[in-house]
């Protein structure tokens, strides 16, 4: 069968495919986000590469008879990124990894093989040449050590056509390979550009085909939308087997990487890290960077004990409340949802009686991270509160709990390594609610139990007249 050409319609918010435009995607809902592509229909031709489809060679068997032999990991030499991964990549396993422009995406996918130089790796670059390539690898290895100036076992290949790509993958066969982007990429059959949803689809299922078939683990970089989301691809991460994301101010010092999907170990696991001049810098431990640092006596200052993924750190709340100069009250949320404040702020004017709506309230979380969880409700309420009455909280104080629209305190999930936590950092106390459940004794940190905000004004700012 002959190959056609048509046109055909996808959204660049979640890749679902229409005959015609229409205003709104019938399947994300979103409104404006539907382009016009080129793709061509029938049979494609199959092309030099020799690039056939999983398993087309093998047939139907029974479950039983499947050999495992366990399942490998190849370690990257990266204690951060072993963890989030689950233990290192699994053979054959296609990793996503997306973030804005300039956060550091580029330089982790370098820092892997320089980290690895027992593992033969082949870095397809398409949005740099060899030579960038070579400098920003000399600079990064700078302040690795000496191993990771050994530049023998990684390959570099400047190219964005994907047969290409494929072909030599399949003639040097490395431990390691990775793409630097996806957007960059473009394969023959897809008559479209480069970065086009076609284009995406096509080349991230050759990459996972070869994956597949050849055992190789690939490291896939792909951009963010101003959005928030990985650019075009709700697609790719359906395909590939793990989605590692980048967060936090790429104006910043600290990177947050976080695991979206990843099917050989948990989700929501962040590893931390610190850019430096010589390239990210593994945090082992994160409370320490995000705690307070400065004198006991400053009023809109709180700690929030939360927990992602499964690993509980403190991190630094800071609220400040000021009269409306403007006349319009203001209210501005860094690293923290603006809708959740003002809630938490209706909360407080209508079940414990505080007037806020006349005043300015800005809220900030330390290190540019971004905070989700609804445990960190409690510190954000003690925070607004002390800046209010100008009334400073201890700094050897933390919190965690949820505020509910009752004005009622929440338990929050694994409390007692929150508690632990806080105990570990030679936290003293520790708010959490009264309807929590603990399976252990704390030792070394005072446990206060609160049900609402009126009782935790009462046991907090005792002795303010």
């Amino acid at each position: 069968m002959a190959t056609k050409i048509k046109t055909a319609w996808f959204c660049t918010s979640c890749g679902n495919e229409s005959p015609k435009w229409m205003g709104r995607c019938p399947a994300c809902g979103e409104w404006n986000t539907m382009v016009e592509e080129t793709v061509a229909t029938g049979k494609k031709p199959v092309g030099a590469t020799g690039v056939n489809f999983v398993g087309s060679a093998s047939r139907p068997q029974p479950l039983s008879a499947v050999e495992t032999g366990g399942e490998a990991r190849v370690s990257l030499n990266n204690a951060e990124l072993d963890r989030i991964l689950g233990g290192g990549m699994v053979e054959g396993s296609l990793v996503l990894v997306g973030g804005e422009p300039g956060i550091g995406k580029s330089t982790l996918s370098l820092q892997i093989p320089l980290n690895c130089p027992n593992l033969r790796t082949l870095y397809v670059t398409g949005e740099e040449s060899a030579k960038q390539v070579k400098l920003r690898a000399e600079r990064l290895a700078a302040g690795m050590g000496a191993g990771a100036s050994d530049f023998s076992n990684c390959l570099i290949y400047s190219e964005t056509l994907m047969e290409n790509v494929i072909t030599e993958a399949r003639a040097l066969m490395p431990d390691l390979m990775v793409v630097d982007s996806v957007q960059t990429m473009y394969s023959q059959a897809v008559e479209s550009s480069p970065g086009s949803v076609s284009q995406i689809k096509e080349t991230a299922a050759m990459l996972l085909r070869f994956a597949k078939e050849t055992g190789v683990p690939v490291i896939l970089i792909g951009h963010i939308t101003k959005e928030g989301s990985i650019a075009g691809p709700k697609i790719l991460e359906h395909i590939v087997d793990v989605v590692l994301q980048f967060e936090g101010d790429n104006r910043g010092a600290y990177r947050l990487l976080r695991s979206i999907k990843n099917r050989f170990g948990s989700t929501s696991e962040i590893a931390v890290f610190k850019m430096t001049g010589t390239g990210l810098v593994e945090v082992p431990n994160p409370s320490e960077l995000l705690i307070p640092m400065h004198a006991d006596n400053l009023s809109g200052i709180a700690v929030g004990a939360i927990l992602d993924g499964t690993r509980p750190f403190l991190i630094e709340v800071q609220a400040l409340v000021s009269t409306a100069a403007y006349g319009t009250p203001q209210r501005s949320a860094t690293g923290f949802d603006t809708r959740r404040l003002n809630m938490l702020l209706a909360v407080l004017e209508k079940r414990a009686g505080f007037k806020l709506s006349i005043k300015d309230v800005f809220l900030n979380m330390a290190g540019g991270l971004k905070i989700t969880e609804t445990a960190c409700d409690l510190a954000i309420v003690s925070a607004v509160l002390s800046s209010n009455i100008d009334f400073p909280i201890p700094s050897d104080v933390c919190f965690a709990g949820e505020v509910g629209l009752s004005g009622e305190i929440r338990p929050v999930a694994q409390v007692e390594r929150r508690i632990a936590e806080a105990a570990r950092l030679q936290y003293r106390k520790i708010f959490i609610s009264s309807f929590s459940t603990l399976d252990f004794k704390a030792e070394g940190i005072e446990v206060v139990r609160v049900g609402d905000i009126p009782e935790l004004c009462r046991n907090l700012f005792r002795g303010k007249e």
